[in-house]
C-alpha cells in the first residue's frame, strides 16, 4: 500500500462506486472528526493528487437505510438476491448489502436540516442519509473537519514540499501507524497517521526531533524522542 501511495496517482479510494471511506476504514461512532481528518491528512500530504469527494469535507457517512426498498443501484439489488439464493437469511443479506452498496456514496449532498437535506424541493433519486439533520453544511461550516480540510488545501498550495517533494515510506515496521516522509531541497516533512482507536507510541527519528509541528488534528501535539499518538491522530513534523 505504501509503495502505491508514493506515486503521483490520483486518490481513487473515495468515489461513487464505493461506500464512504469513513465507514469503510474508520470508527465513525466514536471518532468521526478525528477519523475524517487523519484520512484527509494521509491523502493531502502525500504525493498523490488529492480529490475531495462530495460531502467528505463535512464528514458525511453512509445513509444506514432500513430496507432494500431504499436502494436503487441494480448491482446492490442483484447482490441481495444472490445472497438469498446462496442461503443467507433476509437479515444477513441486507446487512451485507447495506455495508457494501454503491448507493452509500450517492445520497444527496446534505446542505441543511430541511426536507431532503436542502438538496431539492423535488423527489431525489435517493433518500437523504439519516444523518442529514446533524451532519450538513450549515452545521459543519465552522466545524473541525471543514476547517482542517481548508488548512490542508492551503498548505499544499503554499508549500512546494507537499505538492512537489519526493515521497518515502517511513516506520514501515509499525502495524498501527501509516507514516511517510516528504523531501525537497533542505526541507523534510514527516507525516504520522494513527489509523487505530487506541494510542500508538512512536519513536521520532533524531533528524526530526529539532523540527516543529506543522499540523495535527489534536491541539496539544508536542515533540519528543517518543510521542504517543492519540486515537486517529495525525502529526506532521517539518524540518527546514
Amino acid at each position: 500500500m505504501a509503495a502505491l501511495l508514493g506515486h503521483h496517482f490520483g486518490d481513487t479510494g473515495k468515489y461513487y462506486d464505493q461506500p464512504r471511506a469513513l465507514n469503510r476504514f474508520l470508527d465513525i461512532k466514536n471518532f468521526r472528526d478525528e477519523g475524517a481528518t487523519v484520512l484527509a491528512a494521509s491523502i493531502h500530504l502525500s504525493s498523490r493528487t488529492p480529490y475531495i469527494y462530495m460531502g467528505e469535507e463535512i464528514g458525511m457517512v453512509d445513509p444506514d437505510y432500513d430496507s432494500m426498498a431504499d436502494y436503487v443501484d441494480v448491482e446492490s439489488i442483484n447482490a441481495y438476491q444472490m445472497l438469498l439464493d446462496q442461503g443467507k437469511s433476509p437479515e444477513q443479506a441486507f446487512k451485507i448489502t447495506q455495508a457494501k452498496s454503491r448507493d452509500n456514496s450517492r445520497t444527496p449532498m446534505q446542505w441543511d436540516a430541511s426536507e431532503n437535506a436542502g438538496f431539492s424541493t423535488g423527489t431525489p433519486w435517493l433518500k437523504a442519509s439519516k444523518s442529514y439533520k446533524d451532519i450538513n453544511v450549515e452545521n459543519e461550516i465552522n466545524g473541525s473537519i471543514f476547517k482542517f480540510d481548508k488548512e490542508l488545501i492551503r498548505l499544499r498550495k503554499e508549500m512546494p514540499i507537499i505538492s512537489e517533494g519526493s515521497y518515502q515510506p517511513a516506520l514501515e515496521d509499525s502495524q498501527q501507524v501509516y507514516a511517510f516522509g516528504r523531501y525537497l531541497g533542505d526541507q523534510k516533512l514527516l507525516v504520522l497517521n494513527n489509523f487505530y482507536g487506541s494510542e500508538a507510541e512512536v519513536g521520532i527519528p533524531e533528524e526530526y526531533q529539532a523540527g516543529r509541528v506543522l499540523l495535527s488534528n489534536y491541539d496539544d501535539a508536542e515533540l519528543a524522542e517518543k510521542v504517543s499518538l492519540k486515537p486517529y491522530q495525525t502529526l506532521s513534523i517539518l524540518v527546514k
